[in-house]
């Protein structure tokens, strides 16, 4: 209870906030290249519950027909500002509309999409999908630039697989086994010095 009245005003409060940020990233991204604002892919959420996350759009129309998921720093599908907004995670701050919507938590495994949680073991499941998914969680920390590592790789599906994925599954239930109040303050301390340095 305490954690979703946390996550609501927060995000209540953050998305007041930066409103003025996020129209004026929006209309950048409308004059920069043809597509919608938002990307709404699909993503598991608690007990495996699918929804559609709200991130900025960074790469061309129908990108998810060119390519898979996993995307690196050089991926030629992304945009001028896409770009940007990767290298600075800002195509990540529209979810606080579904931390907002109880969609997901400020804190809390990252949200998959269905070929990859479709993946886990029983057990990986039922431990990582027992708790709200959410913006950043202790994987997030350790693999805050993702596209970087999988930059210049000939295949950055493979790359994702072998490199990160295994340390991220970890993580993220070394986090769902242990979250509580003050490690959700503390991951989230971390992640603004993480976007700031």
């Amino acid at each position: 209870m305490l954690k979703r009245s946390f996550d609501f005003l927060l995000s209540l409060f953050g998305l007041a906030i930066i409103s003025p940020l996020l129209l004026a990233i929006s209309l950048w991204i409308k004059i920069d290249s043809f597509g919608p604002v938002f990307y709404r892919g699909e993503r598991v959420g608690q007990f495996g519950k699918k929804f559609r996350i709200f991130k900025f759009r960074t790469m061309v129309q129908n990108a998810d027909k060119m390519g898979g998921p996993s995307t690196a720093s050089d991926d030629p599908r992304l945009t001028k500002i896409g770009d940007f907004l990767k290298k600075y995670q800002i195509d990540e701050l529209p979810q606080l509309i579904n931390v907002f919507l109880g969609q997901m938590s400020l804190v809390g495994p990252r949200p998959e999409v269905p070929f990859y949680a479709d993946m886990m073991i029983e057990e990986e499941k039922k431990i990582i999908l027992s708790v709200p998914q959410g913006m950043t969680d202790l994987a997030s920390l350790w693999d805050f630039h993702e596209g970087e590592v999988l930059k210049g790789s000939p295949d950055p599906e493979k790359a994702y697989m072998e490199k990160i994925r295994p340390k991220k599954l970890e993580l993220q239930e070394e986090y769902a086994r242990n979250h509580n109040f003050f490690l959700d303050l503390k991951i989230i301390f971390q992640t603004i010095l993480k976007i700031f340095s």
